[in-house]
């Protein structure tokens, strides 16, 4: 099992501003040391806020590239995209320097792009500064999907491939995710979610049960990485 550090917030914006200081710090520490950081973030409707506030601290934007730990496969005018939630709510303001790298190639499918993506990614900064993950009520994180039909190869830790492309009853349109080994290649993983819905979510995936039932439990079984758990009621 993972080392969990668990934070509580009063609300919403108390946890954005705080989360979003922890990262602005971590992408700073990068930047002093290696002249440049990276950073994952997930979609979905939670990260709004956060996003927002991230994009009013200081820093060198500039040395910064951000990309998604997954995203549907959709081009990024969707509303379905992570990229155009990523471009309207964190790529403004202060941040508006900062280099983003999608995870979408038109005219392919996600099998393709997947390989495709592992070549232009070969060269990112290593370990990633900072990966912001997500939980949906499922046990889902990134596009580790149940019953994901690439599910046993994106969460397995022997899996020399960046990406993998996955299929899932409960996720939409095909999707594409960095693979949990290369998730866990950070400096600070988080896990950042709201409601006390997710809260008994992620109490029942703390507990005993199958990892391909919920599949947070990947993450939080590993034995390589602290987890930063983010929450609010």
């Amino acid at each position: 099992m993972a080392d969990v550090i668990d934070q509580k917030f009063n609300g919403k914006d108390q946890l954005a501003r705080a989360l979003a200081y922890r990262v602005a710090t971590e992408l700073k520490r990068d930047i002093e040391a290696a002249g440049k950081a990276s950073m994952l973030v997930s979609g979905g409707s939670t990260p709004k806020a956060f996003f927002e506030a991230l994009s009013e601290e200081e820093l060198d934007w500039t040395r910064v590239t951000i990309s998604l730990v997954d995203e549907r496969w959709v081009p990024p005018s969707s509303d379905r995209s992570n990229a155009k939630l990523v471009g309207e709510h964190l790529l403004q303001n202060k941040a508006n320097g900062a280099a983003f790298m999608p995870l979408y190639i038109d005219g392919v499918s996600a099998q393709e792009g997947a390989k495709a993506l592992g070549e232009q990614f070969a060269g990112v900064h290593k370990p990633f500064t900072v990966v912001i993950l997500g939980m949906g009520t499922d046990g889902h994180t990134a596009s580790f999907f149940p019953e994901g039909d690439q599910l046993a190869e994106a969460i397995d830790m022997k899996n020399p491939n960046t990406f993998a492309a996955i299929e899932a009853p409960g996720a939409g349109e095909p999707r594409i995710t960095f693979t949990l080994p290369q998730l866990l290649q950070s400096s600070f993983l988080a896990l950042h979610i709201e409601g006390d819905e997710k809260r008994d979510v992620l109490k029942k995936a703390l507990g005993e049960g199958e990892t391909e039932e919920m599949p947070i439990r990947a993450v939080l079984r590993q034995t390589m990485k602290e987890v930063n758990i983010f929450w609010c009621p």
